[in-house]
Parts: C-alpha cells; sequence; structure tokens
C-alpha cells in the first residue's frame, strides 16, 4: 500500500520549475475568468492551467555520479550525431593543455525538445564553468542542422573535473522557443544533474564532446535529462549503433 501511495505522490506531485510560477498563475486567471463565462470556456481554461503545470514540472532524477561519466543535459530525442566545430563564441577561450581545442571538429550530440518533453537543463558533467556566451539570433526549427549556426542560444564552456578537458554545452532556441534561461556564470563549481536553467517552448540542446570521446547513444535514442549517460570519459568503447527492434516476437 505504501508503494501505491508513494507512486502515486511521485506521478501527481511533481515539483515545478520557479519560471513556470507567472505562466501558471496567468492561466489560473484566465481559467476563473473564462468558467464565468461558460463551462465550455471555462473548461478549455483548465485545460490549458493543466499544460502550463505540465510543461514547467521539474521531476527528480537520480544522477550516476562516477567520475568520467557525461550525462544527457535534456530530456528529449538524439537528433543528430556529427562532426562539427566548437561554436565560434568559444574561440577566445582556449587554455592550454585543454583537449576540447585541439581538434577542428568535434563530436556534436543534439537533443531536440519537443513542447512535451521537460523542458528544465541540466549539469552534464561535475567541473567548473569557464565561460557563458549569450548569442541572439534567428529562430529556425531548432531540428535543423543550421540552427546550431544561426539561433539565438546560450553557450557553456565547462572544464572537467579531473580531466585534461572542457566540454562545452548549448542550449538552442526554436521556432517556438522564444525564451533562454541560464542561471550560470564563469567560476561557479557545480555537478552533475544540477539544474541550471530551462528553454521555453520546444528547443534543443547540443553537446561537444573532447576529442577521442565517444558517443554512448544512438540518434532517435530518447534522453532523459540528469540520468541517461552519453560518454564516458574513462570509456574505450566505440561509438554506439542503434536500431528500431519494435517487432512483435510470434508466440
Amino acid at each position: 500500500m505504501n508503494d501505491l501511495l508513494a507512486t502515486i505522490k511521485k506521478t501527481l506531485f511533481v515539483p515545478l520549475h520557479p519560471a513556470g510560477r507567472p505562466f501558471i498563475a496567468g492561466a489560473a486567471l484566465l481559467a476563473l475568468g473564462l468558467h464565468a463565462v461558460g463551462h465550455v470556456a471555462g473548461f478549455a481554461g483548465i485545460v490549458l492551467l493543466a499544460w502550463c503545470v505540465y510543461f514547467f514540472r521539474c521531476p527528480v532524477r537520480i544522477t550516476p555520479v562516477r567520475k568520467g561519466l557525461v550525462v544527457s543535459p535534456a530530456d528529449g530525442l538524439v537528433q543528430m550525431i556529427v562532426a562539427a566545430p566548437l561554436p565560434p563564441e568559444l574561440a577566445d577561450a582556449k587554455e592550454d593543455g585543454d583537449r576540447l581545442f585541439s581538434a577542428e571538429t568535434l563530436t556534436r550530440v543534439s537533443v531536440f525538445l519537443n513542447v512535451f518533453d521537460v523542458h528544465v537543463n541540466r549539469i552534464p558533467a561535475d567541473g567548473e564553468i569557464k565561460k557563458v556566451v549569450y548569442r541572439p539570433g534567428k529562430f529556425f526549427n531548432a531540428s535543423l542542422d543550421k540552427a546550431s549556426v544561426d539561433n539565438e542560444r546560450s553557450t557553456v564552456l565547462m572544464k572537467l573535473e579531473g580531466h585534461d578537458s572542457s566540454v562545452a554545452f548549448v542550449q538552442i532556441a526554436g521556432l517556438v522557443a522564444r525564451r533562454i534561461i541560464c542561471r550560470l556564470a564563469a567560476g561557479q563549481n557545480v555537478k552533475a544533474g544540477e539544474i541550471y536553467g530551462l528553454i521555453r517552448f520546444g528547443s534543443r540542446v547540443d553537446i561537444y564532446l573532447p576529442p577521442g570521446v565517444n558517443p554512448l547513444v544512438s540518434v532517435g535514442q530518447r534522453m532523459v535529462g540528469g540520468e541517461t549517460v552519453i560518454a564516458d570519459l574513462a570509456s574505450s568503447e566505440p561509438a554506439r549503433t542503434g536500431e528500431n527492434r519494435a517487432v512483435e516476437i510470434p508466440a
């Protein structure tokens, strides 16, 4: 019985991100106003309120804590895994001995968030924030490759704890998302899984891995922010591949 109650509580009473409070309050007031107009309008207001609560949910996540693991900074689907140069706004952030800057292109894992995904963003590994850059831009569909270059974004460079490299991760605004929230500043020491920001209403998060570090996820795989391991700095495992095997086993 206690397990059932705990499951119900975990499912129905999910914490909310503070950035959602104004939207939820506004939706609640609108729902009350629409209810005064009529039952149909009132129902529409309740649906809007429920959606706002759902969108700004901030569920508890259990982050693996072994050194060297890089976890997904966002919920969503792996949209693409490609070789790409670092964002140009990090060109002047190079430090001697940092392996992230030793190659012209790096493995970039792009996680696409639709409007139904959790939009809270989390730190991918333990380390120190070296640079945070906000760059205004376009609002192309975040699923397009050019969104990494042209869209509004917030780029973070983080020196990995106990490693000779940094990682970079980027919040990218999309066609619907028009507001990036990033609470980080240079000099902060952070831990994997900690909440650092949010992108409102559909977006993408890119993460650039150090040279020689292979992704342990595949295109089309669903990510759980703060939990799914994207890479292992201590592993020499080759890049993983995956395929859809959702076929029914014959009786």
